[in-house]
């Protein structure tokens, strides 16, 4: 097996590198996440024409550039590494795949194109705010539990019947409080309950963002390059995701999450090895004692144990990219690199680092966020024994790794 990256592969992650230093930087960064839409458009624009990045991973068939999970897993380390504010991630991880594997025909042929070109942006709006649990990423998703349940928990769609008894449309009734990019999604593929309380069951719905009844409020949110939204659905119509009632949704939610995994792995090396870097260059000009205090022992022995912990990191990404079923625990590695690598960037800063207007402080909101959003990290390699049956597949004992790697990792 070769796993040296192509020449397409490094053009990718040269051309964003250089396209970010330019558009992306932290004082962009900032101005961008403040704006209505909360990112940049003209920069994701000129992202989706001359790089193709919504279409990635999308077939060439629908107007994608047909690459893979590898080559959107490499531009999202870049644009993690600016910490770029964009609906990349709602849109391509999450929407497009689910578009992509339950839609009709004519559903992906009207929505995948849009997408692929930039000018649709998308997202999966999850009731409970249990967006983890939902793509399977630290629970089972096979039960439903993260939709909520009853006759009233998360959203509830019922269908109306046409005039002639055929057919009919779906209208949608509920909230959900947790929805990346919520409030400037063009398109929102909502998870709802039907048949009735005894035979309920999950379903994705396609929700235009005029749709009438649809209310959309943006929320304040630690980290503000990865803005959320509290949506409302008052008998809100909805076009049900595929041609009947009889898709898979868990199984299509779990092949989704693990891009996601995948995805959000490389956004956190790429963020973790910015920071890392940033912190390098300061403590070779921070001067004490009449010396950089990067010269100190002790500092040098953080910076490099901080170093061992990204690269394994990104070659947990990077594997999991060739193989999306260790997402997982791939992202389990990342949140915790980043988690770290930002904490010591505040603390190898000194007063300046905690003060929030710093740069630092970026990468440690996304980090904070990533966890709360995703992780934890010990659900997240908990549920991977779970699946992978280790310890004899039995509950007690994967919750007794749960416990010892909080020990552990604490």
């Amino acid at each position: 097996m070769d796993t040296a990256f192509t020449v397409e592969q490094d053009e990718i992650r040269r051309t964003l590198r250089e396209l970010m230093a330019k558009r992306c930087g932290p004082d962009d960064v900032k101005s961008a996440v403040r704006t209505a839409t909360g990112y940049d458009v003209d920069l994701w624009r000129q992202l989706a024409e001359q790089i193709g990045l919504p279409g990635l991973a999308l077939p060439a068939a629908y107007g994608g550039v047909g690459c893979g999970t590898v080559e959107l897993a490499l531009a999202c380390e870049e644009t993690g590494r600016a910490l770029l504010p964009s609906p990349l991630f709602a849109t391509a991880a999450l929407a497009a795949p689910l578009i992509a594997a339950l839609g009709t025909e004519a559903q992906r042929a009207a929505l995948l194109p849009p997408v692929a070109d930039g000018t649709l942006t998308a997202t999966l709006a999850v009731p409970g705010g249990s967006l983890s649990a939902a793509l399977g990423l630290t629970a089972d998703n096979a039960g439903g539990e993260w939709a909520g349940g009853g006759r009233s928990g998360g959203v509830q769609a019922r269908r109306t019947a046409a005039a002639d008894g055929r057919g009919g449309t779906w209208t949608l009734y509920g909230e959900a409080p947790q929805v990346l990019d919520g409030h400037s999604a063009g398109l929102l593929l909502v998870a709802a309950h039907t048949g009735g309380f005894a035979r309920s069951r999950t379903l994705l719905f396609l929700v235009r963002a005029d749709a009438p009844g649809l209310v959309r409020v943006r929320q304040t949110a630690l980290d503000e390059t990865r803005p959320q939204a509290r949506i409302q659905l008052r008998d809100t119509e909805g076009e049900l995701l595929g041609a009947d009632d009889a898709a898979d949704v868990p199984g299509a939610l779990a092949e989704a999450g693990r891009t996601a995994a995948v995805v959000l792995a490389a956004e956190a090396v790429g963020a973790a090895s910015q920071a890392l870097e940033r912190t390098v260059d300061h403590v070779r000009t921070r001067e004490q004692f009449g010396r950089a205090i990067g010269s100190f022992q002790a500092v040098k022995h953080r910076l490099a144990d901080l170093y061992v912990q990204v690269q394994a990191a990104r070659s947990a990404a990077y594997y999991a990219a060739w193989d999306p079923a260790t997402g997982g625990l791939a992202l389990a590695q990342a949140v915790e690199a980043l988690r770290t690598t930002a904490g010591e960037a505040v603390q190898l800063h000194g007063g300046i680092g905690f003060t929030w207007e710093h740069d630092a402080h970026l990468y440690f909101k996304r980090a904070a966020s990533d966890e709360l959003l995703f992780g934890p990290a010990h659900r997240l390699r908990e549920r991977a024994a779970r699946v992978a049956g280790l310890f004899g597949g039995t509950e007690t004992g994967v919750e007794a790794m749960g416990v010892a790697e909080r020990g552990v990792t604490a």
